[in-house]
Protein backbone atom coordinates (compact mmCIF):
# COMPACT_ATOMS: atom_id res chain seq x y z
CA UNK A 1 0.00 0.00 0.00
CA UNK A 2 1.24 3.54 -0.55
CA UNK A 3 0.46 7.15 1.47
CA UNK A 4 -1.95 8.55 -1.20
CA UNK A 5 -3.46 12.10 -0.92
CA UNK A 6 -7.40 12.51 0.20
CA UNK A 7 -9.70 15.27 0.44
CA UNK A 8 -12.66 16.17 2.84
CA UNK A 9 -13.96 18.95 0.61
CA UNK A 10 -11.38 21.81 0.23
CA UNK A 11 -9.28 19.90 2.91
CA UNK A 12 -5.95 17.92 1.82
CA UNK A 13 -5.08 15.14 4.04
CA UNK A 14 -1.30 13.88 4.22
CA UNK A 15 -2.72 10.48 4.68
CA UNK A 16 -5.71 8.28 5.73
CA UNK A 17 -4.98 8.98 9.78
CA UNK A 18 -7.56 10.98 11.99
CA UNK A 19 -7.38 11.29 15.60
CA UNK A 20 -11.02 11.07 16.96
CA UNK A 21 -12.21 13.65 19.30
CA UNK A 22 -12.77 12.37 22.79
CA UNK A 23 -13.98 14.17 25.52
CA UNK A 24 -11.64 15.10 28.58
CA UNK A 25 -8.75 13.09 26.03
CA UNK A 26 -7.72 15.28 22.85
CA UNK A 27 -6.70 18.83 25.01
CA UNK A 28 -4.11 20.27 23.18
CA UNK A 29 -1.26 18.90 24.52
CA UNK A 30 -2.54 15.60 23.65
CA UNK A 31 -3.33 16.11 20.15
CA UNK A 32 0.07 17.88 19.61
CA UNK A 33 1.66 14.69 20.76
CA UNK A 34 0.04 12.76 18.06
CA UNK A 35 0.42 14.96 15.83
CA UNK A 36 3.76 15.05 15.88
CA UNK A 37 3.47 11.21 15.02
CA UNK A 38 1.92 11.86 11.81
CA UNK A 39 -2.11 12.02 11.99
CA UNK A 40 -3.29 14.06 9.02
CA UNK A 41 -6.14 15.47 10.99
CA UNK A 42 -6.74 16.13 15.09
CA UNK A 43 -10.34 16.68 16.11
CA UNK A 44 -10.46 18.70 19.50
CA UNK A 45 -12.97 17.14 22.32
CA UNK A 46 -16.64 17.90 22.04
CA UNK A 47 -17.42 21.23 22.52
CA UNK A 48 -21.55 21.89 23.38
CA UNK A 49 -23.22 24.06 20.97
CA UNK A 50 -25.26 25.28 24.46
CA UNK A 51 -22.20 26.31 25.95
CA UNK A 52 -20.45 28.18 23.20
CA UNK A 53 -23.32 30.30 22.27
CA UNK A 54 -23.55 31.31 25.70
CA UNK A 55 -19.88 32.42 26.55
CA UNK A 56 -18.66 30.27 28.77
CA UNK A 57 -15.10 30.32 29.59
CA UNK A 58 -14.41 26.58 30.01
CA UNK A 59 -16.10 26.11 26.96
CA UNK A 60 -13.81 28.47 24.72
CA UNK A 61 -10.57 27.47 26.35
CA UNK A 62 -11.32 24.03 24.39
CA UNK A 63 -10.48 26.08 20.92
CA UNK A 64 -6.74 26.76 21.88
CA UNK A 65 -4.96 25.59 19.67
CA UNK A 66 -1.14 25.73 18.00
CA UNK A 67 0.01 26.08 14.55
CA UNK A 68 2.09 23.15 14.87
CA UNK A 69 -1.42 21.24 15.17
CA UNK A 70 -2.95 22.10 11.64
CA UNK A 71 -5.14 21.20 10.12
CA UNK A 72 -7.64 21.36 13.35
CA UNK A 73 -10.85 19.91 12.76
CA UNK A 74 -13.74 21.36 15.56
CA UNK A 75 -16.46 18.61 16.94
CA UNK A 76 -19.88 19.95 18.47
CA UNK A 77 -22.75 18.47 19.86
CA UNK A 78 -26.39 19.84 20.78
CA UNK A 79 -29.68 18.60 19.24
CA UNK A 80 -30.86 22.28 18.29
CA UNK A 81 -30.48 23.13 14.69
CA UNK A 82 -30.35 27.13 15.03
CA UNK A 83 -28.29 26.47 18.12
CA UNK A 84 -26.14 24.82 16.48
CA UNK A 85 -26.11 26.79 12.68
CA UNK A 86 -24.80 29.55 15.46
CA UNK A 87 -22.29 27.77 17.03
CA UNK A 88 -20.71 26.81 13.36
CA UNK A 89 -21.07 30.04 13.14
CA UNK A 90 -18.85 31.09 15.66
CA UNK A 91 -16.27 28.62 14.88
CA UNK A 92 -16.13 29.61 11.32
CA UNK A 93 -12.33 31.29 11.89
CA UNK A 94 -11.00 28.35 14.69
CA UNK A 95 -10.30 25.84 12.37
CA UNK A 96 -9.93 23.70 9.06
CA UNK A 97 -12.97 21.62 9.15
CA UNK A 98 -16.15 21.28 11.57
CA UNK A 99 -17.44 17.66 12.98
CA UNK A 100 -21.07 17.67 14.71
CA UNK A 101 -21.23 14.55 16.73
CA UNK A 102 -24.03 12.25 16.51
CA UNK A 103 -22.60 9.14 17.93
CA UNK A 104 -21.46 9.64 21.49
CA UNK A 105 -23.46 7.38 23.81
CA UNK A 106 -22.24 8.98 27.15
CA UNK A 107 -25.58 8.87 28.99
CA UNK A 108 -25.04 12.42 29.93
CA UNK A 109 -25.17 13.68 26.43
CA UNK A 110 -27.54 11.27 25.08
CA UNK A 111 -30.03 12.43 28.06
CA UNK A 112 -29.89 16.20 26.26
CA UNK A 113 -30.98 15.02 22.86
CA UNK A 114 -27.16 15.03 21.54
CA UNK A 115 -24.83 12.12 20.24
CA UNK A 116 -26.35 9.07 19.62
CA UNK A 117 -29.61 9.97 20.38
CA UNK A 118 -30.07 11.50 17.42
CA UNK A 119 -30.06 8.71 15.55
CA UNK A 120 -33.44 7.51 16.52
CA UNK A 121 -34.66 10.83 14.77
CA UNK A 122 -33.21 11.00 11.38
CA UNK A 123 -35.39 14.10 10.44
CA UNK A 124 -33.50 15.45 12.83
CA UNK A 125 -30.32 15.00 11.54
CA UNK A 126 -31.74 16.73 8.32
CA UNK A 127 -33.02 19.43 9.96
CA UNK A 128 -29.25 19.97 11.67
CA UNK A 129 -27.71 19.58 8.32
CA UNK A 130 -29.82 21.67 6.71
CA UNK A 131 -29.18 24.89 9.14
CA UNK A 132 -25.72 24.56 9.58
CA UNK A 133 -24.37 24.02 6.33
CA UNK A 134 -25.41 27.07 4.51
CA UNK A 135 -23.53 28.70 7.18
CA UNK A 136 -20.47 27.21 7.73
CA UNK A 137 -18.21 27.46 4.08
CA UNK A 138 -15.30 25.21 5.41
CA UNK A 139 -15.66 21.07 5.27
CA UNK A 140 -18.28 19.40 7.29
CA UNK A 141 -18.39 16.07 8.27
CA UNK A 142 -20.40 13.81 10.88
CA UNK A 143 -19.91 11.44 12.97
CA UNK A 144 -22.17 8.52 13.99
CA UNK A 145 -22.78 5.31 14.96
CA UNK A 146 -24.53 2.11 13.42
CA UNK A 147 -27.72 2.97 14.81
CA UNK A 148 -30.05 2.78 18.24
CA UNK A 149 -29.48 -0.54 18.91
CA UNK A 150 -29.76 -3.74 16.74
CA UNK A 151 -33.59 -3.24 16.07
CA UNK A 152 -32.47 0.31 14.71
CA UNK A 153 -29.33 -0.42 12.50
CA UNK A 154 -30.04 2.77 10.34
CA UNK A 155 -26.49 4.62 9.44
CA UNK A 156 -26.98 3.88 5.54
CA UNK A 157 -30.49 6.12 5.91
CA UNK A 158 -28.34 8.67 8.08
CA UNK A 159 -25.39 8.57 5.47
CA UNK A 160 -28.04 9.55 2.48
CA UNK A 161 -29.23 12.51 4.37
CA UNK A 162 -25.98 13.72 5.29
CA UNK A 163 -24.80 13.34 1.47
CA UNK A 164 -27.55 15.07 0.33
CA UNK A 165 -27.64 18.01 3.14
CA UNK A 166 -23.80 18.54 1.83
CA UNK A 167 -21.56 16.87 3.96
CA UNK A 168 -18.53 16.58 2.47
CA UNK A 169 -17.11 13.13 4.66
CA UNK A 170 -18.73 10.80 7.34
CA UNK A 171 -17.06 8.66 9.72
CA UNK A 172 -18.65 5.67 11.18
CA UNK A 173 -18.38 3.93 14.36
CA UNK A 174 -19.84 0.35 13.55
CA UNK A 175 -20.96 -0.28 17.05
CA UNK A 176 -24.91 1.09 18.24
CA UNK A 177 -25.43 3.21 20.91
CA UNK A 178 -26.46 0.24 23.63
CA UNK A 179 -23.36 -1.49 22.65
CA UNK A 180 -21.59 1.34 23.88
CA UNK A 181 -17.87 0.08 23.19
CA UNK A 182 -18.53 -3.28 24.24
CA UNK A 183 -18.64 -6.23 21.76
CA UNK A 184 -16.85 -5.65 18.42
CA UNK A 185 -17.24 -2.99 15.90
CA UNK A 186 -18.85 -4.60 12.85
CA UNK A 187 -16.49 -3.61 9.94
CA UNK A 188 -18.91 -4.82 7.44
CA UNK A 189 -21.42 -1.64 8.26
CA UNK A 190 -18.42 0.98 7.45
CA UNK A 191 -17.46 -0.94 3.65
CA UNK A 192 -21.51 -0.75 3.15
CA UNK A 193 -21.27 2.78 3.92
CA UNK A 194 -18.81 3.14 1.28
CA UNK A 195 -20.33 1.85 -1.51
CA UNK A 196 -23.62 3.62 -0.68
CA UNK A 197 -22.20 6.79 -0.37
CA UNK A 198 -19.85 9.66 -2.91
CA UNK A 199 -18.60 11.27 0.07
CA UNK A 200 -15.39 10.19 2.24
CA UNK A 201 -16.03 7.36 4.66
CA UNK A 202 -13.75 6.53 7.22
CA UNK A 203 -13.54 4.01 9.66
CA UNK A 204 -13.38 3.73 13.63
CA UNK A 205 -13.65 1.57 15.90
CA UNK A 206 -11.47 -1.80 17.81
CA UNK A 207 -7.90 -0.25 15.99
CA UNK A 208 -5.42 -1.45 18.42
CA UNK A 209 -2.70 -2.38 16.44
CA UNK A 210 -1.05 -0.72 13.46
CA UNK A 211 -2.52 -4.46 11.42
CA UNK A 212 -6.14 -3.34 12.66
CA UNK A 213 -6.06 -0.03 10.38
CA UNK A 214 -4.38 -1.68 7.44
CA UNK A 215 -6.73 -4.87 7.62
CA UNK A 216 -9.89 -2.15 8.26
CA UNK A 217 -8.69 -0.14 5.35
CA UNK A 218 -8.24 -3.42 2.82
CA UNK A 219 -11.77 -5.20 3.83
CA UNK A 220 -13.86 -2.18 4.19
CA UNK A 221 -12.18 0.47 1.32
CA UNK A 222 -12.21 2.99 3.47
CA UNK A 223 -11.00 6.54 2.56
CA UNK A 224 -8.85 6.70 6.14
CA UNK A 225 -9.20 5.09 9.71
CA UNK A 226 -9.98 7.03 12.77
CA UNK A 227 -7.87 6.30 16.14
CA UNK A 228 -9.41 6.55 19.20
CA UNK A 229 -8.87 4.60 22.43
CA UNK A 230 -6.30 2.57 20.31
CA UNK A 231 -4.06 5.79 21.03
CA UNK A 232 -3.95 6.44 24.64
CA UNK A 233 -0.47 6.36 26.20
CA UNK A 234 0.63 5.11 22.65
CA UNK A 235 0.87 7.63 19.89
CA UNK A 236 3.44 4.74 18.20
CA UNK A 237 0.14 3.51 16.70
CA UNK A 238 0.10 6.23 13.86
CA UNK A 239 3.95 6.23 13.13
CA UNK A 240 3.30 2.23 12.72
CA UNK A 241 0.24 2.16 10.69
CA UNK A 242 2.28 4.76 8.80
CA UNK A 243 5.07 2.67 8.60
CA UNK A 244 2.96 -0.67 7.16
CA UNK A 245 1.30 1.55 4.39
CA UNK A 246 4.44 2.18 3.37
CA UNK A 247 5.45 -0.86 2.89
CA UNK A 248 8.20 -0.38 5.95
CA UNK A 249 8.95 -2.82 9.10
CA UNK A 250 7.55 -1.47 12.16
CA UNK A 251 10.43 -1.22 15.16
CA UNK A 252 10.47 -1.83 18.92
CA UNK A 253 9.40 1.24 21.08
CA UNK A 254 12.49 1.40 23.92
CA UNK A 255 11.49 2.40 27.36
CA UNK A 256 13.63 5.57 27.06
CA UNK A 257 11.94 6.83 24.11
CA UNK A 258 8.78 6.63 26.01
CA UNK A 259 9.85 8.66 28.54
CA UNK A 260 10.71 11.19 25.97
CA UNK A 261 7.26 11.36 24.80
CA UNK A 262 6.10 11.13 28.50
CA UNK A 263 8.13 14.19 29.44
CA UNK A 264 7.47 16.42 26.75
CA UNK A 265 3.58 15.73 27.18
CA UNK A 266 3.72 16.68 30.45
CA UNK A 267 5.86 19.88 30.08
CA UNK A 268 3.39 20.86 27.69
CA UNK A 269 -0.16 20.03 29.86
CA UNK A 270 1.89 22.44 32.44
CA UNK A 271 2.98 25.08 30.72
CA UNK A 272 -0.83 25.43 29.24
CA UNK A 273 -2.87 24.43 32.31
CA UNK A 274 -0.78 24.97 35.14
CA UNK A 275 0.84 22.58 37.67
CA UNK A 276 -2.53 21.92 39.40
CA UNK A 277 -4.68 20.35 36.30
CA UNK A 278 -1.39 18.94 34.80
CA UNK A 279 -1.29 16.79 38.09
CA UNK A 280 -4.79 15.56 38.28
CA UNK A 281 -5.07 15.22 34.17
CA UNK A 282 -1.68 13.56 33.32
CA UNK A 283 -2.34 10.77 35.86
CA UNK A 284 -4.33 8.67 33.35
CA UNK A 285 -2.32 9.34 30.64
CA UNK A 286 0.86 8.34 32.50
CA UNK A 287 -1.18 5.09 33.20
CA UNK A 288 -1.51 4.16 29.45
CA UNK A 289 2.09 5.10 28.62
CA UNK A 290 2.96 2.45 31.25
CA UNK A 291 0.71 -0.23 30.26
CA UNK A 292 2.42 -4.09 29.99
CA UNK A 293 5.68 -2.53 31.21
CA UNK A 294 7.74 -3.26 34.08
CA UNK A 295 6.75 -2.14 37.31
CA UNK A 296 3.66 -0.54 35.62
CA UNK A 297 1.26 -1.69 38.91
CA UNK A 298 3.83 0.07 41.32
CA UNK A 299 4.03 3.08 39.49
CA UNK A 300 -0.37 3.53 39.02
CA UNK A 301 -0.22 3.02 42.63
CA UNK A 302 1.87 5.77 43.58
CA UNK A 303 0.75 7.86 41.12
CA UNK A 304 -2.61 8.56 43.31
CA UNK A 305 -0.19 9.99 46.15
CA UNK A 306 1.49 12.28 44.21
CA UNK A 307 0.70 16.16 45.47
CA UNK A 308 3.22 18.36 43.27
CA UNK A 309 3.93 17.94 39.84
CA UNK A 310 7.83 17.90 41.14
CA UNK A 311 6.76 14.45 42.44
CA UNK A 312 5.15 13.60 39.53
CA UNK A 313 8.61 14.05 37.33
CA UNK A 314 10.72 12.70 39.39
CA UNK A 315 8.52 9.70 39.70
CA UNK A 316 7.83 9.57 36.03
CA UNK A 317 11.56 9.45 35.06
CA UNK A 318 12.52 7.27 37.87
CA UNK A 319 9.97 4.23 36.64
CA UNK A 320 10.59 4.95 32.97
CA UNK A 321 14.42 5.25 33.08
CA UNK A 322 15.65 2.63 35.89
CA UNK A 323 12.41 0.34 35.50
CA UNK A 324 12.85 -2.29 38.18
CA UNK A 325 13.03 -5.73 37.75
Amino acid sequence: MQTMQRNIGSLLLENPIILAPMAGITSLPYRRIMKSFGAALVHTEMISANGLIREGRKTRELLITSRDEEPLAIQLFGDDPQVLAKAASMVADDGALLDINMGCPVKKVVRSGAGSALLQTPGRIGEILDAVRPIYKKPLTIKIRSGWDQGSINFLEIGRIAQEAGVDAITLHPRTRTQGFAGHANWQHIGELKSALNIPVFGSGDIFEADDAIKMLQETGCDGVMIGRGGYGNPWLIRDILRLIQGETICRTERSETYQVVRQHLQLHMELFGERKALFEMRKHLCWYAKGLNGSSQFRARLQRIDTCAELTKLTKDFFLEPAG
